[in-house]
Protein backbone atom coordinates (compact mmCIF):
# COMPACT_ATOMS: atom_id res chain seq x y z
CA UNK A 1 0.00 0.00 0.00
CA UNK A 2 1.61 3.03 -1.83
CA UNK A 3 0.85 6.23 0.25
CA UNK A 4 1.58 9.59 -0.31
CA UNK A 5 1.33 13.09 1.69
CA UNK A 6 0.32 14.81 3.73
CA UNK A 7 -0.41 17.95 1.86
CA UNK A 8 -2.01 20.24 4.18
CA UNK A 9 -4.73 23.66 3.43
CA UNK A 10 -6.29 25.95 5.33
CA UNK A 11 -9.48 26.14 5.14
CA UNK A 12 -11.55 29.25 6.55
CA UNK A 13 -15.40 28.87 5.89
CA UNK A 14 -18.88 29.76 6.78
CA UNK A 15 -22.28 27.29 7.03
CA UNK A 16 -22.62 28.45 3.33
CA UNK A 17 -18.89 28.42 1.91
CA UNK A 18 -15.26 27.91 2.26
CA UNK A 19 -12.29 29.55 0.80
CA UNK A 20 -8.07 27.55 0.46
CA UNK A 21 -4.73 28.17 1.04
CA UNK A 22 -2.28 26.31 0.00
CA UNK A 23 0.92 25.63 1.73
CA UNK A 24 2.34 28.65 -0.89
CA UNK A 25 -0.70 31.19 0.06
CA UNK A 26 -2.33 30.33 -3.54
CA UNK A 27 -6.17 30.06 -3.15
CA UNK A 28 -6.15 26.72 -4.41
CA UNK A 29 -5.82 22.71 -4.51
CA UNK A 30 -3.16 21.30 -5.75
CA UNK A 31 -0.68 17.86 -6.08
CA UNK A 32 -3.00 14.84 -5.07
CA UNK A 33 -5.91 16.75 -3.88
CA UNK A 34 -6.93 17.45 -7.66
CA UNK A 35 -6.80 13.18 -8.03
CA UNK A 36 -9.29 11.26 -8.76
CA UNK A 37 -7.02 8.14 -6.36
CA UNK A 38 -8.64 7.19 -3.46
CA UNK A 39 -7.92 9.80 -0.47
CA UNK A 40 -7.67 10.08 3.33
CA UNK A 41 -8.58 13.67 4.52
CA UNK A 42 -8.52 15.16 8.11
CA UNK A 43 -9.86 18.14 9.21
CA UNK A 44 -8.04 19.27 12.27
CA UNK A 45 -8.63 22.72 14.84
CA UNK A 46 -5.06 23.29 16.83
CA UNK A 47 -3.57 19.76 15.41
CA UNK A 48 -6.65 17.98 17.35
CA UNK A 49 -8.34 15.96 14.49
CA UNK A 50 -12.61 16.87 13.91
CA UNK A 51 -12.88 14.97 11.21
CA UNK A 52 -11.76 11.99 9.16
CA UNK A 53 -12.73 11.10 5.62
CA UNK A 54 -12.39 9.49 2.54
CA UNK A 55 -13.05 10.28 -1.00
CA UNK A 56 -11.68 9.20 -4.69
CA UNK A 57 -12.92 12.63 -6.51
CA UNK A 58 -10.86 16.06 -6.15
CA UNK A 59 -11.22 17.55 -2.44
CA UNK A 60 -12.99 20.80 -4.21
CA UNK A 61 -15.32 18.74 -5.18
CA UNK A 62 -15.64 16.35 -2.17
CA UNK A 63 -15.93 19.76 0.25
CA UNK A 64 -18.61 21.38 -2.22
CA UNK A 65 -20.58 18.34 -1.87
CA UNK A 66 -20.49 18.83 1.86
CA UNK A 67 -21.27 22.62 2.15
CA UNK A 68 -24.31 22.21 -0.21
CA UNK A 69 -26.22 19.13 1.15
CA UNK A 70 -29.15 19.94 2.42
CA UNK A 71 -30.64 16.51 3.61
CA UNK A 72 -32.66 15.83 0.51
CA UNK A 73 -30.84 12.31 0.41
CA UNK A 74 -30.47 12.01 4.39
CA UNK A 75 -26.87 14.11 3.80
CA UNK A 76 -26.85 17.14 5.40
CA UNK A 77 -23.24 17.66 4.87
CA UNK A 78 -20.12 18.36 7.42
CA UNK A 79 -21.27 18.93 10.79
CA UNK A 80 -18.05 21.07 11.18
CA UNK A 81 -18.78 23.82 9.03
CA UNK A 82 -22.11 25.07 10.83
CA UNK A 83 -20.31 27.02 14.04
CA UNK A 84 -16.40 26.72 13.62
CA UNK A 85 -14.52 29.61 10.72
CA UNK A 86 -11.19 27.83 10.41
CA UNK A 87 -9.74 24.12 10.27
CA UNK A 88 -6.52 22.60 8.64
CA UNK A 89 -6.84 20.01 6.06
CA UNK A 90 -4.27 17.42 5.99
CA UNK A 91 -4.71 14.77 2.53
CA UNK A 92 -3.18 11.27 1.85
CA UNK A 93 -3.45 9.43 -1.64
CA UNK A 94 -3.25 6.18 -2.02
CA UNK A 95 -1.31 5.77 -5.22
CA UNK A 96 -1.44 1.60 -6.10
CA UNK A 97 -5.44 1.35 -4.80
CA UNK A 98 -6.43 -1.87 -6.24
CA UNK A 99 -8.57 -1.01 -9.27
CA UNK A 100 -11.75 -3.67 -8.41
CA UNK A 101 -12.14 -2.07 -4.70
CA UNK A 102 -10.48 1.30 -4.42
CA UNK A 103 -11.56 2.49 -2.12
CA UNK A 104 -11.57 -0.45 0.60
CA UNK A 105 -8.11 0.22 1.65
CA UNK A 106 -7.83 3.94 2.82
CA UNK A 107 -11.69 3.31 4.29
CA UNK A 108 -10.09 0.96 6.48
CA UNK A 109 -6.98 3.18 7.69
CA UNK A 110 -9.51 5.68 8.41
CA UNK A 111 -11.48 3.76 10.42
CA UNK A 112 -7.97 2.58 12.41
CA UNK A 113 -7.27 6.48 12.80
CA UNK A 114 -10.10 7.00 14.07
CA UNK A 115 -10.62 4.32 16.45
CA UNK A 116 -7.21 5.61 17.63
CA UNK A 117 -8.48 9.41 18.26
CA UNK A 118 -11.15 7.44 20.15
CA UNK A 119 -8.77 5.67 21.92
CA UNK A 120 -7.07 9.04 23.30
CA UNK A 121 -10.65 9.75 24.69
CA UNK A 122 -13.26 10.67 22.48
CA UNK A 123 -14.56 10.12 18.80
CA UNK A 124 -13.79 13.31 16.64
CA UNK A 125 -16.34 15.64 17.19
CA UNK A 126 -17.74 16.30 13.90
CA UNK A 127 -17.51 12.93 12.75
CA UNK A 128 -20.62 11.23 11.45
CA UNK A 129 -19.99 8.56 9.71
CA UNK A 130 -17.25 5.65 9.07
CA UNK A 131 -16.82 2.40 7.21
CA UNK A 132 -15.29 -0.59 8.85
CA UNK A 133 -13.61 -3.55 7.52
CA UNK A 134 -11.37 -6.26 8.74
CA UNK A 135 -7.65 -4.63 9.39
CA UNK A 136 -3.89 -5.78 8.76
CA UNK A 137 -0.97 -4.87 10.59
CA UNK A 138 -0.42 -2.36 6.94
CA UNK A 139 -3.53 -0.28 8.15
CA UNK A 140 -3.08 -0.23 11.45
CA UNK A 141 1.03 0.98 11.07
CA UNK A 142 -0.33 3.35 8.47
CA UNK A 143 -2.76 5.09 10.61
CA UNK A 144 -0.60 4.89 13.84
CA UNK A 145 1.91 6.91 11.26
CA UNK A 146 -1.04 9.13 10.27
CA UNK A 147 -2.22 9.69 13.80
CA UNK A 148 1.50 11.06 15.10
CA UNK A 149 1.41 14.46 13.42
CA UNK A 150 -1.53 15.32 15.41
CA UNK A 151 0.03 16.95 18.99
CA UNK A 152 -3.52 18.05 19.85
CA UNK A 153 -4.26 14.37 20.74
CA UNK A 154 -3.82 13.76 25.01
CA UNK A 155 -2.16 10.21 24.23
CA UNK A 156 0.40 12.22 22.11
CA UNK A 157 1.48 14.75 24.92
CA UNK A 158 4.52 14.43 25.88
CA UNK A 159 4.34 12.87 30.12
CA UNK A 160 4.41 14.92 32.81
CA UNK A 161 7.31 14.80 35.72
CA UNK A 162 6.14 15.52 38.68
CA UNK A 163 8.92 15.80 41.40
Amino acid sequence: MRVTGPERYRLTFNANDFEVTCKNGTPRFSGIANSKKPKLYIASIDEAPIYVGVTKQPIRNRLRLGWSAKGETGYYGYAWRRGLTEANLDIWCHEDAPVDNPTLDVETVEAEVVFLIRCAGQWPPYQTEIHFHPSSAVHRDLAASIIQRYVGLPFLAPPSHKG
